[in-house]
């Protein structure tokens, strides 16, 4: 199987980089393209046998599995660089939140496929996000799934709610690491704690608390409840805690959501549709 690359930027190289280190793929299977050459250059370089495509043109052509990893601006344009070179058998995969399965469908004779990663991936942990086109049969299902549960958990989603569940499985790691940085600034600054030893702290914290709500079954509220001692320490810094960050969350939501919007409107437009979508 030959798996393409249109896009080496940061998400694109990271997916190279897990699948080949997880065991996932082989670089010889790879093949890919970039509007910089040089970023792809640089993949071929820590990665013997990975070939750098002369066009996207020629990495769509080459592959059996095509992952878009290009910003969602820049999409309408390689869309129409690559359909006449793609095939009904294959299968493109877009890796970009707001192009949606009928702008890929409406433009591409092949499969369709959109998946969101995570930093995460990097570690193989993680969720991978996953919606199908109306052509993607079963086996190609499971050959997409297959291939990403090497790097992440693939989970299936109603593309209509690719945002919110984005918001958790790939904004995240960098919510949580502001939480955790504003925490061990002030923990240095008050009680000239080492630096270094609070971040393994936190980062041992981060990975057992996963653990515990994605395989010992506990739910949020039954994680504090078994931390928390009624009077105790904890309890009283909740309360502090649940008194700050009420009301935050919608914010942030908010703010994530018009974004999506933002880019989804002018995607819209680039592909020629008119949709009143659900705000939520």
């Amino acid at each position: 199987m030959k798996v393409g690359f249109i896009g080496t930027g940061s998400m694109g190289s990271l997916l190279i980089d897990s699948f080949i280190h997880l065991g996932a793929l082989q670089p010889k299977q790879i093949l890919v393209s970039n509007r910089s050459p040089e970023k792809a250059l640089l993949l071929a370089e820590r990665h013997p046998g990975l070939s750098v495509c002369s066009c996207n043109s020629e990495t769509a052509s080459e592959s059996d599995l095509i992952f878009l990893c290009i910003k969602p601006l820049e999409f309408k344009a390689v869309i129409d660089e690559i359909q006449s070179s793609l095939r009904p058998e294959q299968i493109a995969i877009s890796i970009t939140s707001p192009v949606q399965l009928i702008h890929l469908e409406s433009s591409l004779p092949c499969k369709v496929a959109k998946i969101i990663p995570s930093i995460t991936n990097k570690t193989g942990g993680g969720a991978t996000l996953c919606m199908y086109g109306s052509r993607i049969k079963e086996e190609d299902r499971q050959l997409i799934e297959s291939l990403l549960s090497y790097i992440s958990r693939p989970v299936e989603i109603l593309e209509s709610h690719t945002r919110i569940t984005s918001d958790f499985s790939s904004c995240g790691p960098a919510f949580l690491s502001l939480f955790v940085e504003k925490w061990i600034d002030a923990a240095v600054e008050l009680t000239g704690a080492d630096r270094g030893t609070l971040n393994t702290l936190a980062g041992e914290m981060l990975l057992g608390t996963g653990k515990l709500l994605t395989e010992e079954g506990f739910s949020p509220e039954q994680l504090q409840e078994r931390v928390a001692v009624p009077g105790g320490i904890t309890a009283q810094a909740l309360r502090l805690l649940n008194g700050h960050l009420n009301g935050l969350f919608y914010q942030l939501i908010q703010t994530t959501h018009d974004k999506y919007d933002e880019d989804l409107v002018k995607l819209d437009a680039a592909f020629g549709f008119t949709i009143n979508r659900p705000r939520y």
